[in-house]
């Protein structure tokens, strides 16, 4: 039996762009909660979600990249080297692992549901544009196993390339089967990724009709609050 350590992470949520600001967040009890700014929910009985505010998606893709991959996707890259750097096996300036190392160096992610804003973006035009209107990226942007495509290829992983959508479970599926890889000696180092994306009119409006979703709309900031009497509804995030 293989031992398996966690050598690096990254993360971009509400709170921060990275495993420090994150953290110094937390430690200073700073809330991401905040009104929807990715679209207009004017009609919405649910207004408030978890952002991630500020963030420009050429800072980690080329530009020509950008259209081509979904907002989760997106997140993920950015998250994907943060940890890659932070455990050593890459560099701003050099992303792609060593060829010695890389076909036993795999990829697991974990989304709940992928690309859901890119969905219904193209489902619109579909309705009112016509099929012939559809982005030819529409499917390979919005599949939710594209999250591990993309960031295999940008750091050169060519070992397993696996990917889980099991709702709020995803994340945690991905990271036992990734130990459970290791152990068994599938491979012998393995990128875990959760990203999640789903903040547009159909999430939002689909949780919410649910009655799944906090309606403090007014008060964002103590709206997530699970193990409290007067909880009424989870909070989206990405």
């Amino acid at each position: 039996m293989k031992r398996v350590v966690i050598t690096g992470l990254g993360t971009i949520n509400s709170t921060g762009h990275s495993v420090n600001e994150s953290f110094d967040a937390v430690v200073n009890g700073v809330c991401g909660i905040d009104k929807i700014t990715l679209f207009d929910t004017t009609d919405f009985s649910v207004q408030i979600a978890g952002e991630v505010k500020n963030f420009d998606p050429e800072t980690v893709m080329d530009k020509k990249e950008v259209k081509k991959a979904d907002r989760f996707i997106q997140l993920g890259i950015k998250a994907a080297l943060e940890a890659m750097i932070d455990s050593g096996f890459a560099t701003s300036e050099n992303k792609k692992v060593d060829d010695s190392i890389a076909n036993r160096f795999g990829i697991i992610s974990g989304s709940g549901i992928g690309g859901l804003s890119t969905i219904q973006k193209n489902s619109t035009i579909c309705d009112t544009k016509g099929s012939r209107k559809i982005s030819p990226f529409f499917i390979p942007s919005s599949l939710a196993n594209m999250l591990s495509g993309f960031i295999s290829i940008e750091h050169n992983l060519k070992g397993p390339s696996l990917s889980h959508v099991t709702a709020c479970a995803a994340s945690t599926h991905a990271l036992n089967d990734a130990m459970k890889t290791i152990v068994l000696g599938g491979a012998d180092r393995i990128l875990v990724v959760g990203a999640e994306s789903a903040i547009c009119g159909a999430g939002v409006g689909g949780f919410a009709a649910m009655k799944a979703l906090s309606t403090r709309n007014d008060d964002p900031k103590k709206s997530s609050r699970p193990f409290d009497i007067d909880r009424d509804g989870f909070v989206m995030g990405e």
